[in-house]
């Protein structure tokens, strides 16, 4: 697979410190990689930086190397080079902010899917993507969804969700369930609030189409919009001033949060 230049860059430093520790044991990549379960072709990829080492390529490597945690502690890097440049970008903007809010149209948030849901959706892009592109990108987007935890320190959420997508059985049935109860179980954390935009509304500033609000910690806001894998970012206070007028009243046309929640139960009762 080829990478950007920045995840390139990664994987080649990544590949460099691998060798240097194996080399300072004496063992050539055969046996480094019969001791760690892998095979020779794969430890001499990942020294060139031509393939991404798993976790537990690293752990395994740091253990038999004594690297002391050296080694491992580089999966960090190595996740963040599995993100196509655009997601890294976002997940530094989520990461960053103390606030996000999201409006979303034909799918349900990227933060908030499940596993399933995003096979379904990478698996529903045209051209056909490949199965090793669409790995990659589901691999980002659940790491993404990590910052979403009320346990730790981060960005309050909140995220109105069109009643379409909600209803639309992507994946099947049972995909569409769990999508469901995986909203459910978002919907109670303390850091989330999730609110449902009724089909019935007959018109509101939403039309135009989903966009996101990062509030940043230095006291920054931006906009973000993606269409059609066509991403922009609005800085300047006229566009975002823009954005956040509609998405006060995006909220407010929306169903309450508690009514939200129970919506959502009810169409889980239904499916």
């Amino acid at each position: 697979m080829e990478y950007d230049d920045d995840a390139s860059g990664t994987l080649k430093a990544v590949g460099r410190q691998i060798k240097v520790w194996r080399e300072a044991e004496g063992l050539t990549q055969a046996e480094f990689g019969a001791a760690i379960g892998y095979g020779e072709e794969m430890v001499s990829a990942v020294e060139r930086g031509r393939r991404m080492p798993r976790p537990e390529f690293l752990d395994k490597a740091d253990e038999l190397l004594g690297a002391g945690g050296k080694i491992g502690a580089m999966k960090r890097d190595v996740q963040e080079a599995r993100y196509p440049k655009n997601l890294r970008d976002l997940a530094k903007l989520e990461a960053e902010s103390v606030e996000m809010g999201a409006y979303s149209t034909h799918t349900i948030h990227a933060l908030l899917q499940t596993e399933e849901y995003m096979h379904t959706i990478f698996g529903m892009r045209r051209p056909i993507l490949p199965g090793e592109i669409v790995e990659r990108e589901v691999s980002a987007r659940m790491s993404r969804r990590e910052i979403i935890d009320a346990a730790r320190p981060g960005p309050v959420f909140s995220f109105v969700l069109e009643e379409a997508p909600l209803r639309r059985p992507d994946g099947g049935r049972q995909v569409q369930r769990r999508q469901l109860e995986h909203l459910l179980e978002i919907g109670q954390l303390r850091n989330v609030t999730l609110q449902v935009m009724p089909i019935d509304i007959a018109s509101h500033p939403g039309l135009g189409g989903s966009f996101r609000l990062f509030k940043l910690q230095n006291g920054t806001t931006l906009g973000y919009t993606e269409v059609q894998s066509v991403t922009r970012l609005f800085s300047t206070s006229k566009e975002v001033q823009s954005l956040e007028m509609q998405y006060g009243n995006i909220r407010a046309e929306a169903l309450r949060p508690r009514e939200s929640l129970e919506f959502i139960e009810k169409l889980l009762g239904e499916t």
